[in-house]
């Protein structure tokens, strides 16, 4: 488990646009290591994990995207059911309030990425219930 930076870039509800990001993280060697879309009318934001986020960040401001970087929690998890409830149930009992995740899994590991209102604590408290874990 640790903290590591994303990206949430807002991306206006346009076709091509998406490829647009990629395309310029691509040419860039920049590498998207997972991401997550949502939307609304006006416009969607991608969240994402990427191999360089200062870099992507000057790079796609450069292009007209609106970026933001900002602290999440990356938690390892094995790829069974119920390992994801250990740790939100964890989470829980101490009042961590979970703004949004995202998570994907291949094989035997499960990566699941979590932004919570006080990531510092977040770990505190999974350390403390997943001692051999983390």
């Amino acid at each position: 488990m640790n903290i590591v930076k994303q990206l949430s870039v807002f991306l206006e509800n346009k076709t091509g646009r998406i490829n647009e990001l990629a395309r310029i993280l691509g040419e860039n060697g920049i590498n998207m290591t997972a991401f997550s879309t949502s939307d609304n009318p006006e416009f969607g934001i991608m969240r994402m994990i990427v191999s360089d986020a200062e870099r992507a960040a000057e790079l796609l401001r450069a292009s007209g995207f609106g970026v933001n970087i900002s602290d999440v929690l990356h938690v390892y998890v094995p790829n069974t059911s119920g390992a994801l409830s250990r740790v939100l149930e964890a989470l829980a009992s101490h009042n961590i309030f979970i703004e949004y995740m995202y998570a994907f899994s291949d094989g035997d590991e499960a990566s699941v990425v979590i932004r919570t209102g006080d990531l510092g604590r977040s770990i505190e408290i999974l350390k403390e219930s997943f001692p051999s874990e983390c």
